[in-house]
């Protein structure tokens, strides 16, 4: 079924393509400037430091509703080991097999395509079984430190956790700025919280992977006029799933990484940093989201910070 009219329109109104020029592989990072760090390292008041990443651990928060996407398998493959014989320094050594999106990450800019093209026009067969992405993997998306700004949706809209079947849009958006008291500037890494993963917290993996509250196919547009750097958020699937359009799956994932090439970032833990916000009343900090630098990977975990 192809892409619907509608679609390809706001595609076009926040496309991106050329605009760092045709060789550009990190897109909307490029407006994470020396001065937009500066500027966010400034504004550390306290140094509260406030994790928002979930444990990588088995009993994580896949469910198998995307196939091959498994939780961490931790193994030992060393206990107390005297490597170098009798009466020597001892080891443990251990290993993880895990999906590179399996808990809290960001998708790289090749996590999908439509229409036979990534970011930046390049073509979808440039990512390979072998090869893995030829162009804008996650290794290339260094140095994520910016200024984080909190927009706690669900608070703004008087609840603890939003619907599942609520699409986040832009006045919910604007509502939440506001209840920040602050404005989304350039090279801003969003955090949209819905509240919704506190059914994982709570021990209900799949209350919390369906239905799923996230982002409306409308919120593109909003963060393109805003020029933000990245957006995150407290969910499973990012946008809201099933899909506001009948058969028209991930779509906010199309605009956002293939036309926009922003990243974004799902199954962050923005709990604790909630009630941090509300209590100092405030809302922007420095955030380190620093990725896993696999190479030709399509996602990475991460374990991001928030210094308040």
């Amino acid at each position: 079924m192809a892409l619907p009219p509608e679609f390809h329109e706001i595609a076009k109104r926040v496309n991106n393509w050329g605009r760092w020029g045709e060789d550009d592989e990190i897109g909307t990072l490029n407006l994470v400037t020396d001065e937009v760090v500066r500027s966010a390292a400034a504004g550390v008041r306290t140094g509260r430091r406030i994790p928002l990443a979930l444990p990588l651990q088995q009993d994580g928060v896949q469910t198998g509703l995307i196939p091959g996407r498994i939780n961490p398998l931790h193994t030992m493959i060393a206990v107390n080991q005297r490597m170098f014989g009798p009466g020597t320094v001892a080891t443990s050594d251990d290993v993880v097999t895990m999906a590179l999106q399996a808990a809290t990450h960001w998708d790289a800019l090749t996590h999908v395509s439509h229409s036979g093209r990534i970011y930046n026009g390049r073509p979808a067969d440039s990512i390979t079984a072998h090869g893995r992405s030829a162009f804008s993997g996650i290794h290339t998306a260094r140095h994520i430190v910016s200024r984080g700004v909190l927009l706690d949706v669900a608070r703004a809209r008087g609840t603890d956790r939003l619907d599942g079947d609520h699409a986040v849009t832009p006045e919910d958006l604007e509502a939440a700025e506001d209840l920040a008291g602050t404005t989304v500037r350039p090279g801003d890494v969003v955090l949209v919280r819905t509240g919704q993963i506190q059914h994982y917290l709570a021990g209900d993996r799949h209350g919390y992977a369906f239905p799923s509250p996230g982002l409306s196919i409308r919120c593109p547009e909003w963060f393109h006029a805003r020029d933000v750097a990245a957006v995150a958020n407290d969910t499973l699937t990012f946008e809201i799933f099933p899909p506001e359009i009948e058969d028209l799956w991930l779509p906010v994932h199309a605009l956002d990484l293939v036309e926009m090439g922003m990243l974004q970032g799902q199954n962050w833990n923005l709990e604790e940093l909630s009630e941090a916000c509300a209590e100092e009343g405030r809302h922007a900090f420095l955030l380190s989201a620093m990725p896993e630098p696999f190479v030709g990977g399509t996602g990475t975990p991460v374990a991001p910070v928030a210094i308040l």
